[in-house]
This record gives C-alpha cells, sequence and structure tokens, in this order.
C-alpha cells in the first residue's frame, strides 16, 4: 500500500478534517519558539554572568527556524495567508535561506522525492564516509551553500532548473532584499557600536548548524530511491522538546504523504497510517549510530 492508496482511502470528513486550517496552534508555538530566541538574545546581549552558555540553545532555536519556513513556505502553519507570509520572509532572512527560492526547491523535493536525476536535494550528496559526515555535520558546506545562492539569485544569474522563468525577477528582488536589510544590520551595528547581532544571532546560528544537519539527516538519509512516500521517508519517534522545536516534522513521511496536513494535524494522521510506514527509527541516536555503523 503505498500513500496514494493511503489518501484515497479516507473519507471526505477525516480528509476535511486533517487539512483544516487554524491560526491559534500556530501562533500559540510561534510565541514559544520566537519568544524564546528574544528572550535569549536579550539575556546575552545584557552579558548576563553565563552568558556565552546560552550561545547554543540561541544557535539550536534560530536554526530550527528553518522546520518552520518550511511550513510556511508550505502556507499551512496559519489560516490567514499573510501571517504564513511574514513569517516566511522572517525565518528566511534569520537563517540566510530565501523564502521564494526555497519554496521552488522545496515543491520540487516533494514532486520527485527521492528521484535521483530530478530531486534538488540529491544534488548534494549523503555522506558516505566517516570524513563526509564530519564534514557534512559541521554545516560550513551549507552556509556556504546558501551565502552563493543568495548571492547568484541578486545577480540575475539564477540557473537552477526546478526555478521557472516566470520567477526570476521574483527570486532577484528576493535575494537582493535580504542582502539590503544584512547590510542595514552591518552598518547600525557599526554606527551603534555594537557586536550585539554577532553574539545574539550570528555565532549561535553556526553553533546550532550541526543540530539541524543532524535532524535532517534522518528525514531521507537511507531511504530507497522510490516513488512511495511511505518508503522514501522516514519517521523517527522522539520527544516532546524535539517535536516542538521541529514543528512536528519528525513525523516526515506522514508529511510527505499528505503535505496539506498542517503540523498540529500530524500525530492524528501518523495514528491513522502507522501501520504502513516502511521507514521509522526510535529516536536520531539509534539512526546515527545505525548511519555510522553502516559507512563503517
Amino acid at each position: 500500500m503505498d500513500h496514494r492508496t493511503i489518501i484515497a482511502a479516507l473519507t471526505a470528513k477525516e480528509r476535511d478534517h486533517l487539512t483544516a486550517k487554524s491560526d491559534l496552534p500556530g501562533l500559540l508555538q510561534l510565541a514559544g519558539h520566537w519568544g524564546a530566541i528574544i528572550l535569549l538574545g536579550w539575556l546575552i546581549a545584557m552579558r548576563i554572568p553565563i552568558w556565552p552558555l546560552l550561545m547554543l540553545p540561541q544557535g539550536i532555536l534560530i536554526v530550527f527556524l528553518f522546520t518552520l519556513l518550511h511550513e510556511a513556505i508550505h502556507r499551512t502553519p496559519f489560516r490567514t495567508q499573510w501571517v504564513n507570509e511574514i513569517v516566511a520572509r522572517v525565518c528566511s532572512f534569520m537563517i540566510v535561506l530565501p523564502a521564494d527560492w526555497f519554496r521552488y526547491f522545496h515543491f520540487a523535493h516533494h514532486r520527485f522525492t527521492q528521484d535521483p536525476q530530478n530531486d534538488p536535494e540529491l544534488a548534494s550528496p549523503k555522506p558516505e564516509s566517516v570524513r563526509q559526515y564530519l564534514v557534512h555535520l559541521c554545516g560550513i558546506p551549507v552556509w556556504w551553500s546558501q551565502i552563493k545562492t543568495l548571492v547568484k539569485n541578486a545577480s540575475g544569474q539564477c540557473s537552477d532548473a526546478f526555478v521557472p522563468p516566470k520567477g526570476h525577477p521574483k527570486v532577484r528582488a528576493e535575494a537582493r532584499l535580504m542582502m539590503i536589510g544584512y547590510a542595514v544590520v552591518l552598518v547600525l551595528s557599526i554606527y551603534l557600536q555594537t557586536s550585539a547581532p554577532l553574539y545574539v544571532w550570528v555565532l549561535p546560528a553556526i553553533l546550532g548548524q550541526p543540530f539541524l544537519r543532524l535532524y535532517l539527516l534522518a528525514e531521507h538519509g537511507r531511504c530507497p530511491y522510490v516513488a512511495n512516500m511511505l518508503e522514501n521517508s522516514r519517521t523517527t519517534t522522539t520527544t516532546w522538546l524535539v517535536r516542538k522545536l521541529a514543528w512536528n516534522m519528525p513525523y516526515h513521511a506522514e508529511h510527505h504523504a499528505y503535505p496539506g496536513v498542517p503540523f498540529y494535524r500530524l500525530p492524528e494522521f501518523h495514528a491513522l497510517i502507522e501501520t504502513h510506514l516502511k521507514q521509522t527509527e526510535a529516536g536520531y541516536i539509534r539512526f546515527h549510530a545505525k548511519y555510522i555503523e553502516q559507512m563503517r
């Protein structure tokens, strides 16, 4: 049984319930995620005695804005669409990942999941040796790739196959606005003689990136190159805290099987299709232990 059969078997009432959108759950989770970033950022900026220790949790919160950006480009976390757009732009700016460009990239990933010829996520191979694994986890390649994408898009040289010609002006304007925004932050920091953005935002994000890499590798790493979303994507059992941090995206096979389901209804969808999932893992530590063992 594949994901299409699963969706076809749902009743109209079940489909309507699973895809129903609401602002309240998303706004409550947004308040918690952004509120924690603001609070930790303020404590770091105030240089409280333990402020260096706060940079790592701050960085993890910042880089996991990726999962919120991912949800927002699907336009599912909030019923009000302009809220989805604003949230996507803020997250995009914070993690140097252009929202419009990423929407094209990610929708191609959904259309061609685990298709070696067409899935843009597979353009960067998964690590196959311990050295590649460590380089992957350090996060430097992904930061460099995102900066290059931003500069290329801003210069009007976007050549990515998944971006249609009509989308080129959009991704060019987006990249230029983002670069202007970064320039404004830099100029203001110099003018005000403050290093706060460096310690509140930039360095924490660098420190936090390895944790996002660990999380993302489990989504499709070592999954077969097949079209069935219940088999080419992995659902990972994890703690309440990680599910909250990642906006329920550990239910990744469920998300790929039915992308229209908002994050707060994925646990319900999981309960419906759990017995049909082909790729599951009991925690991220176990996933990576197996991944490393297979590399050896």
